[in-house]
């Protein structure tokens, strides 16, 4: 277990973001009712545990920056398999968006659907006006740090001992340079 704060990334501009072009078999959606329990089975199998410990309703519907439209969905062949959330603080900095709680399904994960949920909630904040966006993310999902960095976003240190973790999670991905 890594101690101090997650870490945390940046994509300073959203205006040259590639188009989104879903493989055939994909549809993207936003929130439609009963997807709540989809989203709780997809968070529930990138992050570990049971659906039951993820409650949609708890931690996404209450929050005053859920809209319907800013929970994105990719069905593959009409079954949910991917989710993020384009995501704001309500009066609080009104040109950044949030990347929020990205997640693919163990049986979906390695087809780039983590890379174009990611890029579609692009897309919604730049549809509502935002300019720029920001995630938080942890040491461990190498994977989706690939896709973050793919996608423009750039390591901001918020604690000193976030230099050495980066340097460890480029030497992770055989990119030193970085």
């Amino acid at each position: 277990m890594t101690s101090g704060p997650q870490l945390r990334m940046q994509c300073p501009s959203l205006s040259a973001l590639p188009a989104l072009d879903l493989p055939y078999s994909c549809s993207l959606h936003g929130y439609r009712p009963g997807d709540g329990m989809h989203w709780e089975r997809i968070i529930a199998g990138s992050f570990g545990g049971e659906p039951q410990r993820f409650s949609f309703d708890r931690m996404m519907r209450r929050d005053p920056g859920f809209r319907p439209e800013r929970v994105l969905f990719i069905d593959v062949n009409g079954e949910p398999a991917a989710t993020a959330s384009a995501w704001v603080q309500p009066g609080l900095f009104t040109t950044t968006g949030t990347v929020h709680y990205v997640g693919v399904s163990p049986s979906y994960q390695g087809r780039r659907l983590g890379y174009l949920v990611t890029l579609a909630t692009m897309h919604r904040m730049l549809c509502e006006g935002r300019t720029e966006a920001t995630l938080t993310t942890d040491d461990f999902r190498i994977p989706a740090i690939k896709t973050y960095l793919r996608l423009g976003f750039l390591p901001v240190l918020v604690d000193e001992n976030q230099r050495e973790r980066w340097r460890l999670i480029f030497n992770a991905m055989d990119r030193p340079e970085l």
